[in-house]
């Protein structure tokens, strides 16, 4: 019998090999999500329920860990601290950047030259930017204070006074709104614009055309940068752990910069309590879980999508 006769391949066959396929092509990021996420988050689990100061075998304890992070007054100081910059830092940021957002997207000359100045802090490393602020608030020969004096105001000790650390954080904070600006920006740019034209026509003014257009116009994006900016907030870390060191202590002065992230590391790598950290950092997990899910909830009522009526 001349020629090759072929076998028409069935349709459970093609869908069975097309799967294969497609799952070795992901197989590197598949195996990596198992080996760097799955089995770090199962594995902190574990050591939550024990003993473990990263040198012996972790000792099963239970549930110990867990109330002895509630009957420990440092978890609670730093759950404080860390709630703190959480209202005073990322509100006024996100309005911060907002009203940023508005200013550059002006229609003037050199725009683009400033929006490219304004992101460049952005792009400043945290550890380097902290530095360099640590350097701006010094009590003795910072910018800061010589500004302050110049014009006859208090010159506060940014770094040592424990009523001004946090303010010192939050500031910096400010500096590094470029993302969240040019996210705005993106999404002021999406804002129809016979949306104004006939809120004119109808004699609003430009803080009704805000109020009424704008913000609901871009409150998904407000969203997303909410949930993106508590998170972290809740991770706040590296900021603290450098100016921290100019009062030679990991949690700064009084423990006013002892925040939650700072304090998980300080019972990890400090202690040795590996078995003490895991547990607060499932705790963490677990309060910013329902954080978000309580601005999702409350989303329905101040959050407008194109399809809405």
């Amino acid at each position: 019998m001349e020629g090759k006769i072929y076998k028409e391949i069935s349709p459970r066959n093609r869908q069975r090999r097309t799967l294969i396929i497609g799952l070795l092509f992901a197989s590197p990021w598949i195996i990596g999500f198992l080996i760097f996420q799955v089995y770090p988050i199962i594995t902190s689990f574990y050591y939550s329920l024990t003993d473990y100061n990263l040198f012996s075998a972790p000792e099963w304890v239970g549930i110990e860990n867990y109330k002895e992070l509630f009957g420990d007054d440092k978890f609670y100081l730093s759950l404080y601290n860390t709630v703190y910059i959480t209202v005073f830092g990322l509100i006024p940021q996100l309005a911060f950047s907002l009203v940023m957002a508005l200013i550059l997207n002006m229609n003037v000359k050199g725009q683009s030259l400033y929006r490219t100045i304004y992101f460049l802090p952005t792009l400043v490393p945290v550890v380097a930017s902290s530095l360099l602020w640590m350097w701006l608030f010094n009590s003795q020969y910072g910018l800061i204070n010589e500004f302050l004096g110049a014009i006859g105001l208090i010159e506060p000790n940014w770094l040592l006074d424990p009523n001004w650390t946090k303010a010192a954080i939050i500031i910096m904070g400010f500096w590094a709104t470029g993302t969240n600006t040019i996210m705005y920006l993106a999404a002021l740019q999406d804002v129809p614009k016979t949306f104004y034209e006939a809120a004119e026509i109808d004699g609003a003014n430009s803080w009704q055309k805000f109020w009424h257009i704008t913000l609901p116009a871009i409150s998904p994006i407000t969203l997303f940068l909410l949930i993106i900016g508590l998170i972290g907030s809740f991770q706040t870390f590296a900021q603290a752990h450098v100016l921290g060191t100019q009062s030679q202590s990991v949690g700064g002065p009084e423990n006013s910069m002892l925040f939650y992230a700072v304090y998980l590391y300080q019972n990890a790598f400090s202690f040795l309590k590996m078995g003490y950290a895991s547990a607060m950092a499932w705790i963490l997990f677990i309060i910013v879980l329902i954080l978000t899910i309580l601005i999702f909830k409350s989303s329905a009522k101040w959050v407008y999508y194109g399809g809405d009526k």
